[in-house]
């Protein structure tokens, strides 16, 4: 598979399955961040994670690499935010307000993703002309795409009955 294909179904399955399940897609935006939080603050130091897995009860057999570890403390947090959140969008204005943060997930995660992988795939996408394009749009990216998920959650806060008056009633 070249690397544009690959870049393209890192980018295009999450979207598609955010939209198929009809999961909230900027609660996954802000999941695929926490993730990155997590790697970037917890994933430096794969020898403490090591540990902690072992007395929570993990296998020692888990001997994953600093790459793969980061990898789970990326998406953990987008894998259980989306079981979670199967079937959370309901009509078509919310579907289509949707696409957007859904895309957001998909591209942000190539960006996490991508240096990550093995190192031949990796370093295939990462030589590749499009990889560039992205990068250089990469805080119009980021940047978009928090501000339209912060308006989504803004626009999906639940409606008060403060508009309507109660009569009280003459005895």
């Amino acid at each position: 598979m070249t690397p544009e294909v690959i870049l393209g179904l890192i980018v295009i399955v999450p979207v598609a399955v955010l939209l198929l399940l009809r999961v909230n897609a900027t609660l996954v935006f802000l999941s695929l961040c926490l993730g990155s939080v997590l790697v970037q603050f917890v994933g430096n130091d794969p020898d403490s994670i090591s540990s902690w897995l072992s007395s929570a009860g993990a296998s020692t057999a888990l001997q994953t690499s600093d790459n793969n570890l980061k990898l789970i403390l990326l998406l953990t947090p987008v894998v259980l935010t989306t079981i979670f959140m199967i079937k959370t969008i309901h009509g078509r204005t919310r579907m289509a307000l949707n696409i957007l943060p859904a895309i957001g997930v998909g591209v942000l995660g190539a960006l996490l993703v991508v240096p990550l992988l093995p190192p031949g795939t990796s370093y295939g996408i990462i030589g590749s002309d499009i990889w560039d394009q992205i990068l250089n749009i990469q805080n119009i990216i980021v940047g978009g795409t928090a501000i339209v998920c912060l308006i989504v959650l803004w626009l999906q806060r639940p409606k008060t009955g403060g508009g309507k008056h109660h009569k009280k009633s003459k005895h």
